[in-house]
């Protein structure tokens, strides 16, 4: 999967520009200005490093050409000190400004490398999740079809009625329509996390992708005798997210809830509660509640730590996903034991008015 490149806002690399031009004809102007003895023009590896946050990689080599290009003009332009010194500094100033560029490259690289590797990684944990859930996909997915078999023996039975019942085959076709419609959702739901697609982030309902979630879950619920309860706010404003990272966040809360309570023997309840909210002026939170074993106090800092897992047969890269997830949006994600028994988890994004402040 190939990740896609950063591209800052218009606004932000329009300012970023505008620095860079102001910076560099500032520092060219100063290193004219002083005697050649004076090394400024080192000081265009500030170019080059405010270049890297602001353009891609031609752009920065276009940036760094630039400098070295003052550099040399400079040089020639300055009319007092040592032409001996001035060239020894000059030639100091452009290695520095290229070891700067290679190497500010190479980080950036890096950067691009590791966001790729949580990705791949991201779309593994997605596949391993939708495999622990082939059962009650294949649920969801039965129950339409299903349907469209019965709806289709009564059409045909009112088709071969004497007089054909048309108004009531009609229903009946209507209702295998609405099936086959429930059964290419549940479908699309599935591809939607199995295919490995870079992120984009767009201005969705946090709700609706709760749902989502549930709907891939619900049939795994009920073979644990678990009683879910949704609870959302109708309020949310809309969040700038990727449908498909935070749903298989809230897909995973909701596993590890289903596992901690099927793994509680005895007649404590297992209820299941998710629920959404305001979390202050500029964010949402979505929370949920078990009522499985609860949590390790021992084992709670380290419960978002890569590999660290309490499961016998765990991973334990779900929930560190999840927390790169939700910090790459913005957000927050931790996680704290029940009173009665139990643990909650919970996660925040930012809100439109957040991302714009």
């Amino acid at each position: 999967m190939k990740t896609e490149p950063r591209v800052l806002p218009r606004a932000s690399s329009t300012f970023l520009a505008i620095v860079i031009v102001v910076l560099a004809l500032g520092i060219f102007i100063a290193d004219t200005v002083t005697e050649l003895e004076v090394a400024v023009a080192v000081f265009y590896v500030a170019v080059v490093l405010v270049a890297v946050g602001a353009f891609q990689r031609r752009g920065v080599i276009l940036v760094s050409a630039a400098c070295m290009a003052l550099t040399v003009i400079s040089y020639f332009l300055t009319p007092t000190g040592a032409p001996k010194s001035g060239l020894i500094n000059s030639l100091i100033s452009l290695a520095a400004i290229g070891v700067t560029t290679y190497l500010a490259m190479k980080i950036a690289s890096a950067e691009v490398a590791a966001h790729e590797a949580r990705a791949q990684l991201a779309h593994i944990a997605r596949i391993t999740t939708l495999g622990e859930l082939t059962a009650s996909i294949a649920h969801e997915v039965n129950q339409p079809l299903a349907a469209i078999v019965t709806s289709g023996n009564a059409c045909q039975r009112w088709l071969g009625a004497e007089p054909p019942n048309v108004e009531k085959a009609r229903q009946a076709v209507e209702r295998m329509i609405g099936d086959a419609n429930r059964a290419s959702d549940i479908i699309g739901r599935v591809r939607r996390l199995a295919r490995p697609a870079p992120p984009r982030k767009e201005w969705l309902n946090l709700n609706e992708t709760i749902q989502d979630a549930l709907v891939l879950a619900r049939s795994e619920i009920a073979t644990h005798d678990i009683t879910a309860r949704v609870t959302v706010a109708d309020d949310l404003p809309p969040v700038l997210m990727d449908r498909v990272l935070v749903q298989q966040v809230i897909l995973n809360l909701v596993m590890n809830a289903i596992e901690a309570m099927a793994a509680v023997r005895g007649r404590r309840p297992r209820d299941l509660v998710i629920s959404s909210a305001r979390d202050g002026a500029q964010a949402v939170r979505v929370t949920v509640r078990d009522r499985g074993a609860g949590l390790d106090p021992a084992g709670l800092p380290h419960i978002f730590d890569a590999f660290y897992t309490t499961k016998k047969d765990g991973m334990g890269i779900g929930l560190a996903i999840s927390r790169s997830i939700i910090e790459d949006h913005g957000g927050r994600i931790w996680a704290e034991p029940q009173a009665d028994g139990g643990a909650v988890v919970a996660f925040t994004l930012p809100t439109s008015r957040a991302e714009m402040a």
